[in-house]
């Protein structure tokens, strides 16, 4: 049955995004398939109970770290910082994915809510884009009654790491509170990033996300997470 599910949400990502080949969305038929040979390895007696404790201790494994990952979700945003920082995402053309425009969406209401805030647009120029990922968010943030002086640029980050390093450059992560605006399912993971990179007044806003890929961006995040553990971990026993 899950062999089914993992088959049937890729075709639903492909009817919903127009693309095959959607961010991270081709783990789900290679999940798929795998679960179909499993299965079948099961029903001839042939799968190794040790194959099966794995399966279990991987799905305990997901469940433990997408715990943190939801509850960051609906933390209370702070009503005090100084500086948001949106972080970047991909650009078409020059408009906005819709990952992007969320969090842009997002920022701007904290904006105008809290005057005294100012903002820093960040991110860089991938393929695929015409103009960087910051410009486009200024031009967006501009055209919906953000004042110029209130918005910073960073225009050299690929990443989310390189967003909030070269972030720094613009402030004192130090004495100021700081914002991180990105979607909802990305927040955790961009938190703790900050947090090794120096800030400390940091708080998460969270912008939401399409509700059909919201489970493929969660299993990409649970990869991702684990993979900043062990990163974390490496450097902590070097």
């Amino acid at each position: 049955m899950l062999a089914v599910l993992c088959l049937v949400y890729y075709g639903v990502i492909r009817l919903a995004t127009g693309r095959w080949n959607s961010t991270f969305a081709r783990v789900w038929p290679v999940a798929g398939i795998l679960l179909l040979a499993f299965s079948y390895l099961e029903w001839r007696g042939r799968l190794p109970h040790v194959m099966m404790l794995a399966i279990l201790a991987i799905c305990v494994l997901i469940i433990l770290t997408c715990i943190p990952i939801l509850y960051t979700m609906f933390v209370k945003e702070n009503d005090a910082c100084d500086y948001l920082i949106i972080l970047g995402a991909h650009v078409n053309g020059r408009v906005p994915s819709d990952s992007l425009e969320r969090r842009i969406r997002k920022a701007e209401q904290y904006l105008k809510s809290h005057p005294m805030t100012k903002v820093i647009v960040s991110g860089g120029q991938g393929k695929g884009e015409d103009i960087t990922e910051a410009e486009a968010m200024e031009i967006y943030l501009w055209e919906h009654g953000i004042e110029k002086e209130r918005i910073l640029k960073e225009t050299a980050s690929t990443t989310t790491r390189e967003n909030l390093r070269f972030s720094k450059a613009l402030f004192t992560p130090e004495i100021v509170t700081v914002g991180i605006v990105t979607n909802n399912f990305h927040l955790f993971r961009a938190l703790l990033i900050g947090r090794s990179e120096g800030y400390e007044n940091l708080t998460g806003i969270a912008a939401g996300c399409n509700r059909i890929l919201f489970l493929n961006y969660m299993v990409r995040e649970f990869f991702a997470v684990v993979w900043l553990w062990i990163q974390r971990g490496k450097k902590k026993s070097g």
